[in-house]
């Protein structure tokens, strides 16, 4: 297992340096988070007008979340194939811009769609499950769902790769995924861990300024919180970006030999050799 940490560390370092050859990856994220600022807006205000969920998790509730969560995962994985496209033509040693990765994303909008409209089914149950009183069904809606990210994170590569539909990408992902779930699950668990743990500290940190600023003045607290608020949205959009770009990575080499020169020296034939 610490070999298995140790491949996948070094795995995430590499897309680190990737992200800064090219900082325009970045800028994906960003529209992601922009347009997904959107459609949450859009939604709430006719549920909170209507009172939506007033009366619990009803059919009328299920349908609107629905709506909610596949026009929400519509943009969220759009932009991660426009990301995962223009990571693809950076290992390649192109230089991608926003329109490339755009074009990536739409070239592949069926299968975008109906992704997205499987995701928001399976989003659906899960926060039905969450919801439930039994402490035993929320437990087992948890854990639904760390499989379901787990089996479903190189859908993404998957799809912007090869002209196949959702269904065919998902099979595709969990395949692969017997082959790289140390490195998948080890690489998540190593982005994650890291970025809540500095999320976590510019939070605390951010507090007790926001705390000794108002001693002073209140619109100086309030300008030292935008400030650090800022900061924890730009440390999401890192992340996001690391993530693209280490999802890209370990899809390519878990299906080719080849080794771009920004990963040069990382051990990628140790981390993709097939289980027996």
């Amino acid at each position: 297992m610490f070999e298995k940490f140790s491949r996948s560390w070094e795995l995430v370092k590499a897309s680190a340096a990737v992200l800064r050859s090219d900082k325009e990856l970045m800028l994906f994220p960003i529209l992601s988070g922009a347009a997904t600022l959107l459609v949450l807006a859009t939604f709430a205000l006719p549920m909170f007008a209507l009172r939506i969920f007033a009366d619990g998790f009803g059919v009328g509730g299920a349908m609107f979340g629905f709506l909610f969560y596949f026009c929400q995962y519509t943009v969220i994985i759009f932009f991660n194939c426009a990301l995962v496209g223009a990571a693809m033509i950076r290992l390649d040693g192109g230089d991608p811009t926003l329109r490339d990765g755009l074009a990536a994303a739409t070239s592949r909008l069926p299968s975008i769609l109906g992704y997205a409209a499987i995701s928001a089914t399976v989003g659906v149950l899960l926060q039905a499950l969450k919801n439930k009183d039994n402490f035993v069904i929320r437990l087992l809606g948890s854990g639904l769902g760390v499989a379901w990210t787990l089996a479903t994170f190189l859908v993404v590569p998957v799809l912007v790769s090869r002209d196949i539909g959702p269904i065919d990408a998902l099979r595709q992902s969990m395949g692969l995924l017997k082959r790289t779930w140390g490195e998948n699950a080890i690489g998540n668990v190593g982005i994650g861990a890291a970025f809540g743990l500095i999320t976590f500290a510019v939070v605390l940190v951010g507090v007790g300024l926001v705390v000794l600023a108002a001693q002073a003045s209140i619109a100086l607290a309030v300008a030292v919180g935008i400030v650090f608020a800022i900061g924890v949205l730009l440390l999401g959009i890192y992340q996001a970006a690391l993530t693209g770009i280490y999802s890209a990575a370990l899809y390519r080499f878990a299906v080719s030999n080849e080794t771009p020169e920004a990963f040069r020296g990382v051990a990628l034939a140790q981390a993709f050799t097939p289980k027996a």
